[in-house]
């Protein structure tokens, strides 16, 4: 009996340890639930075809087809490494398309920050606060990418009814926006990354994000995940739930 407490004790030791030292790097250990009872309102609204513009490996992507697998999904990664590896990632579902290209608000070539944490890659300059919060993140390369408007491309996409457009392009999200008015307005949901403090020089903020989506027949509808400062626990960034006024839940 002694020697199960003394071993239970040694367990409970090595999860502490283990989830500070998680937390030390910006990160926390959560209980997932079960997908079919988290995401069975996201299931009621019969999701046919999904956009994930800013695919990194294919996070979102797995997720989304786990909760939606009959939807056919189109990715966006334009950083080379992310995208052979999200092609890899999701090489067995058949109803799945990459694009190794960003998405913005005109047709052009252009330079990406590449972190060395490559979720945190952006077009943009990462700005301080960024740096403090995730020391991790600083190091980084250039790579040259191309960018295309999602307007202009939608011609090659199959995009059947009831869309989720995903945007998280670590704070581009308003170009995304303005080379794909035509396409994202026919969404039913958008999930996009919104941020409450600056983390990228000159990106927009929530407030801009909001009266983008307002304008265009959305309602905030909460948060999908959020993120957190390691610093002081205040939120930096969610991504956003929006859904089309009188679409759904």
């Amino acid at each position: 009996m002694e020697a199960n407490r003394f071993v239970s004790w040694i367990i409970r030791l090595a999860r502490n340890v283990s989830q500070n030292l998680l937390h030390s790097a910006g990160f926390e250990l959560r209980r997932v639930r079960p997908a079919e009872d988290t995401f069975n309102w996201l299931r009621t609204l019969d999701i046919r075809t999904v956009i994930d513009i800013g695919a990194n490996t294919g996070q979102f992507a797995t997720q989304i087809h786990g909760i939606l697998p009959e939807a056919t999904i189109y990715a966006f990664e334009p950083i080379k490494d992310c995208f052979a590896q999200l092609v890899e990632t999701m090489k067995d579902v058949p109803n799945f398309r990459a694009f190794d290209i960003g998405l913005g608000s005109e047709a052009s070539e252009t330079e990406i920050h590449r972190s060395k944490y490559s979720p945190s890659s952006s077009i943009l300059l990462m700005d301080q606060l960024h740096q403090e919060a995730f020391p991790f993140t600083k190091e980084k390369t250039v790579e040259k990418i191309t960018i295309s408007r999602l307007d202009d491309i939608a011609g090659d996409l199959k995009i059947a009814d009831n869309l989720l457009v995903k945007i998280d392009v670590q704070g581009f999200e308003d170009h995304v926006f303005a080379g794909g008015q035509n396409v994202i307005q026919k969404a039913k949901i958008l999930i996009v990354e919104i941020s409450f403090k600056t983390l990228y020089v000159g990106q927009p903020l929530f407030d801009q994000i909001y009266a983008i989506t307002k304008a265009m027949g959305f309602n905030y509808h909460g948060n999908w995940t959020q993120l957190l400062n390691p610093v002081d626990g205040s939120i930096l960034q969610a991504d956003g739930i929006f859904i089309k006024e009188n679409e759904g839940a």
